[in-house]
């Protein structure tokens, strides 16, 4: 079969012929869209854990199965606790082969019916990064109609499905981000307001037009996280799901204790998750915001696309040609 193969550290992968094993436990299924992540550009950089060469990336995937079309939950063996997953967690597109191929292995309780509502490429959309915005929101934040929420670095997948997510849920919705162009079609999609956050004092400016912030979902951490303290009102909930600019820095702990204010670490979710996802997205008709499809053979002008941060929305992958 024809797959996307990275062999090496810091290396393009290669659109190349892959023999997958059979793998009796698990079943076979014939992908025909995929989706890229964040997480595939860290693996390709060695910014990632448990390594290993040659593998198929990708975690996102729609695919035939006895027929039908499905999605696959790329979070799998997260154990009995809801609270944490297991030692034995992993996710698909390493350690094990992923969905940027012709086909894919899969324990079969990790298939879902895709969406009715939703094209091919919608549900390839779908999986890592609406799993985890849902977790981040419902799960950890435990979000409440009419709280006001802000999600930072809007364009990327996870934050554009927590933005449509948190909508639907009945909040009030600020973006931020560091383009202008990203923040206006956010409004435009439904966000209440949006600051573009290198501007000095941006946070004294979001706080007079939105009255304060209950929760913030990041992906990035860095030297400005500390701001957020002095923006969430007292009692508010900080999701971080990503640490794209580093380490956190200069974090009061005064402020942090005095307003009683919640910082909640979050991966990807669990099963319970992953189908309660489904269940909201299909009674409340979202559409995975796409901004992009290509080839599977031009994964590499794709994820250069990412790399640049020249996204907004999903960067999605044809794997079958008709």
């Amino acid at each position: 079969m024809k797959a996307i193969v990275l062999k090496k550290e810091n290396t393009p992968p290669v659109y190349e012929d892959f023999k997958l094993d059979d793998k009796k436990d698990e079943v076979k299924v014939k992908l025909l869209a995929s989706a890229i992540n964040h997480r595939d550009l860290w693996i390709i950089k060695g910014m990632y854990a448990g390594i290993k060469y040659p593998i198929i990336l990708g975690s996102d995937g729609l695919g035939l199965f006895e027929g039908k079309k499905v999605i696959i939950n790329p979070g799998q063996n997260w154990g009995n606790d809801e609270n944490v997953q297991s030692s034995k967690f992993k996710i698909l597109g390493l350690p094990d082969h992923g969905t940027f191929a012709e086909f894919v292995y899969t324990p079969k309780q990790y298939l879902f019916p895709a969406p009715e509502h939703l094209t091919d490429f919608e549900s390839a959309a779908l999986p890592l990064g609406g799993l985890t915005a849902y977790r981040a929101l419902f799960s950890k934040a435990k979000i409440k109609k009419n709280e006001k929420v802000l999600i930072a670095g809007i364009g990327g997948g996870v934050a554009l499905f927590a933005m449509q997510f948190a909508l639907a849920a009945g909040l009030e919705v600020y973006v931020s981000s560091s383009s202008d162009k990203k923040i206006k079609k956010a409004v435009d999609l439904g966000a209440n307001g949006g600051i573009n956050y290198t501007k000095k004092d941006w946070h004294r400016e979001l706080k007079a037009i939105s009255g304060g912030i209950d929760i913030i979902i990041d992906s990035a951490a860095g030297s400005g996280f500390s701001t957020y303290l002095k923006l969430i009102n007292p009692g508010g909930r900080i999701v971080v799901y990503g640490g794209t600019r580093g380490n956190i820095q200069d974090l009061s702990p005064q402020i942090l204790f005095w307003k009683q204010i919640s910082i909640l670490g979050s991966t990807m979710g669990s099963d319970r998750d992953f189908s309660d996802m489904l269940q909201f997205v299909n009674k409340h008709k979202i559409k995975p915001v796409l901004d992009s499809l290509y080839k599977l053979e031009d994964f590499n002008i794709a994820i250069k696309r990412m790399e640049e941060g020249k996204q907004f929305g999903k960067i999605v992958l044809k794997n079958v040609y008709t």
